[in-house]
């Protein structure tokens, strides 16, 4: 599996908790723990899009 590859497994991945943490801030809100994480995710994903991009565009 190459870098790129991972990358966007993990990508894929955070999606799907992201959506879950979507639908239970929807539901019941989040505790401060959990917004910190659902911001931090969010993050993660930006910043991998990113490398991706980055990826591409050398190639």
């Amino acid at each position: 599996m190459t870098y790129i590859e991972m990358m966007r497994r993990r990508n894929e991945i955070l999606k799907r908790n992201i959506g879950s943490m979507i639908l239970k801030s929807n539901k019941q809100g989040l505790s401060g723990q959990e917004s910190s994480f659902y911001k931090n995710m969010i993050k993660e994903l930006h910043q991998g899009e990113s490398e991706i991009n980055a990826y591409r565009n050398q190639s």
